[in-house]
Formats: C-alpha cells, sequence, structure tokens
C-alpha cells in the first residue's frame, strides 16, 4: 500500500469557481482543480504522493493518517 492510501482524499464541486477542486486534510488545502473530477483526483493523487516522499526526503515526521477513523459516517451524522 502506498503512504498516500493512508490519507482521505477529497474532491468536491466548487459552485463559485464552477469546477472540481481536490484536497487533502492533514496534508494539503485546495490544490488543484478541473472540469473532470476524475482528472482532479489523479493530480490530486499524484501531489499527495510527491508530497509526502519530499517529506521523506527531508526527514519530516508525516502528518497522522486520516483513513480508518469513519469519517464518511461523521459526515452523514451532521448532514
Amino acid at each position: 500500500m502506498k503512504d498516500s492510501a493512508r490519507y482521505i482524499k477529497i474532491v468536491e464541486w466548487n459552485q463559485e469557481d464552477q469546477c472540481f477542486v481536490g484536497q487533502c486534510p492533514g496534508i494539503i488545502g485546495p490544490c488543484c482543480h478541473g472540469d473532470n473530477e476524475t482528472e482532479v483526483y489523479d493530480e490530486l493523487c499524484r501531489i499527495v504522493e510527491e508530497w509526502l516522499e519530499i517529506a521523506k526526503k527531508e526527514n519530516k515526521k508525516l502528518p497522522p493518517p486520516t483513513i480508518g477513523k469513519n469519517i464518511a459516517k461523521q459526515l452523514t451524522k451532521s448532514a
């Protein structure tokens, strides 16, 4: 499993900008956008992988994983 798989990635439609926006909470805020949801997700995955590689090379501590915390369940409760 890649290290990036330990982090939730979110791609959502931004009504104001009329495009999909990708972010990875705990790693990087909104960092990519586009008209195609799949392409934005693919770009987001590449950005997160690169960010983690750089952090490792610089011997920085990685943020705690965001998977396995039932985030989706928590989000649906507040909806």
